[in-house]
């Protein structure tokens, strides 16, 4: 049975909600050495769950084919890590978690990112959940992205900047600014699923080779 259809929650609706708790600049790191790369990777895949997201350089002329993604997010419950992929020590350490089974990658709309990420890295997301297609068996029928999951979710508001949505991410040194929509991009995407409460054994996660234990569950922070 098929369940009723949904409407998603407007930007007027939302925009009347409280604010919701992101992760500030004291909680990101941007590795810059292979050093700083590989112990970022421990702590990535101790968590075992991540919010995860990419961004590209924007472009704007016709059959312009985008160089990305330029950077990589991981966010965990209290930190998020940003990857910039123009360092060479980045490459290696990104393309072992994207390949990671027991990492599970959590986020939005990741169908274009999986496009990029083949296109330069010539590597898949896996294992990797798009959250989008929970909203979608609970009977959204569009997709449903971070503003519209976070105001369904936890009755917050989570706005996203377009100016920065559109900014060069390709910069070898990203501003306050990017460094915070980047972050909270991912982080948003773990704290939804937590906010969700499903057992994984219920999610729709593709590239799984084993299917998860019965009754097993997203870990749940001590602090939220």
């Amino acid at each position: 049975m098929r369940p009723a259809k949904k409407a998603s929650p407007s930007k007027d609706e939302t925009a009347l909600l409280p604010p919701f708790p992101c992760l500030n600049l004291g909680q990101i790191e941007v590795p810059q050495t292979a050093a700083q790369f590989e112990r970022a990777a421990e702590e990535i895949l101790a968590a075992r769950v991540v919010g995860f997201d990419t961004e590209s350089k924007p472009t704007f002329l016709k059959d312009e084919k985008s160089q990305g993604p330029h950077i990589m997010q991981f966010a965990l419950r209290d930190k998020a890590f940003i990857f910039q992929l123009h360092h060479r020590a980045s490459t290696e350490v990104s393309m072992a978690l994207l390949q990671a089974e027991p990492l599970l990658k959590v986020g939005f709309g990741l169908e274009a990112d999986h496009a990029q990420i083949q296109q330069r890295l010539g590597v898949q997301i896996t294992p990797v959940l798009d959250l989008d297609r929970i909203f979608r068996q609970q009977g959204y029928p569009n997709s449903t992205g971070a503003r519209a999951a976070v105001a369904i979710v936890f009755q917050q508001k989570f706005h996203k900047s377009k100016k920065i949505t559109t900014s060069n991410w390709a910069e070898p040194r990203l501003n306050e600014r990017q460094l915070l929509y980047a972050a909270n991009d991912a982080y948003v995407a773990l704290r939804v699923l937590e906010g969700l409460n499903r057992p994984l054994s219920e999610l729709p996660i593709a590239g799984l080779s084993r299917a998860p234990t019965a009754g097993a569950s997203i870990p749940q922070s001590q602090s939220f």
